[in-house]
């Protein structure tokens, strides 16, 4: 459908409903909206978007509401995302200021996501997977034991606790096998840095097998363990993390569900936070608004899901971020606000620029 006229009719009972949560009448769209046209032209305007499947009657004699249809025309066609307002852009900017690591940044973030659209926010911490090396620590914590700390470029910091085995030991290893020698250690962390920092996740496992073809004895077993669970933090399957803020507006929205249940069932599973953050292909402006049966997902068909990829670089996301909330809800504002704390994030990322 393309008729101008009729979408500036849809806009209005979109808008109209997010507003009041009223079925929308012609009278209301006459009284409420500068549309141009008589009365009668809307009613026949909204008997046609009605023939089409874009709005309904949920009872006799009531006014229209938007179907799912209808939004996705709207988000298309129709919704502009408009420029947040200065207080808005303000509280995005004091809320990142100051932050010291990713982990305040995240938690930040996705309170004031909550705060900025008045529903569930949910933030993706930067994948491994995704992101490069930028440091590897190794401090001994006890004879037998040591902590891999894995620092990445945007920031994240991932820790593993690494136990030597008491094997057998190699032929010609000059070290006490099992027990820490703090020298080899040492040299270890640096040779390791110097080969897997800037790299992907991709590029480590083929460093790490040229590493251990030319490893001194003595540095064996603590590369083969420190290999071991390198591989493991950044393998496609590892676990991703997220923070999740603003479940109480979700429950403030309970008249717009036929029933909570199911629904924070589902955003308590974690594959499902990643898979809607992560799903179809974003638009052009790196974003994307899922609408009901879009979420292929039972408990999510009467939610909308919109999310943006943040990352250090142009086009390089990393993560994403985004909001899950009713059908009916404020998608130019909740797009906007997406938008906004995701390039924010995305600056945060990048670092002090030159």
């Amino acid at each position: 459908m393309a008729d101008d006229r009729r979408l500036e009719v849809l806009s209005a009972i979109v808008t109209d409903y997010v507003r009041t949560r009223e079925p929308v009448g012609s009278r209301a769209l006459v009284e409420r909206y500068r549309l141009g046209v008589s009365p009668a032209t809307i009613r026949n305007d909204m008997a046609a978007l009605e023939d089409e499947g874009y709005i309904h009657q949920p009872h006799t004699s009531a006014g229209r509401v938007p179907t799912e249809k209808g939004y996705r025309l709207f988000v298309d066609e129709v919704a502009r995302i408009r420029p947040l307002s200065a207080p808005e852009r303000a509280a995005i900017s004091a809320l990142l200021t100051g932050a010291v690591d990713l982990e305040q940044v995240v938690l930040r973030t996705v309170r004031v996501l909550a705060q900025l659209t008045g529903q569930l926010a949910v933030v993706e911490y930067p994948s491994l997977r995704l992101t490069s090396l930028r440091h590897l620590e190794l401090v001994a914590l006890a004879p037998a034991r040591l902590l891999m700390v894995i620092i990445t470029d945007t920031g994240r910091v991932e820790q593993r606790t690494i136990t030597l085995m008491g094997d057998r030991p190699d032929p010609g290893d000059d070290g006490a096998h099992g027990v820490i020698d703090p020298v080899a250690l040492e040299r270890l962390k640096i040779r390791l840095n110097a080969s897997l920092v800037g790299r992907r996740a991709d590029d480590v496992a083929p460093a790490l097998a040229g590493l251990a073809e030319q490893a001194p004895s003595d540095e064996r077993a603590l590369l083969a363990a420190v290999t071991g669970e390198l591989i493991a933090a950044l393998r496609p399957d590892a676990e991703e993390r997220i923070a999740v803020a603003g479940t109480a507006n979700l429950a403030r929205a309970t008249p717009d569900f036929t029933t909570m249940g199911p629904l924070l069932d589902a955003i308590e599973e974690q594959v499902v936070l990643l898979r809607l953050l992560s799903g179809d292909p974003a638009d052009a402006s790196g974003m994307r608004v899922s609408i009901g049966s879009e979420n292929h997902e039972d408990a999510l068909a009467e939610a909308s899901v919109v999310t943006a990829g943040y990352g250090p670089g142009v086009g390089d996301a990393v993560a994403h971020l985004g909001i899950i909330g009713p059908t009916r809800m404020d998608y130019p504002a909740t797009m906007a606000a997406v938008r906004a704390v995701a390039r924010y994030l995305s600056r945060f990322l990048a670092g002090p620029q030159d």
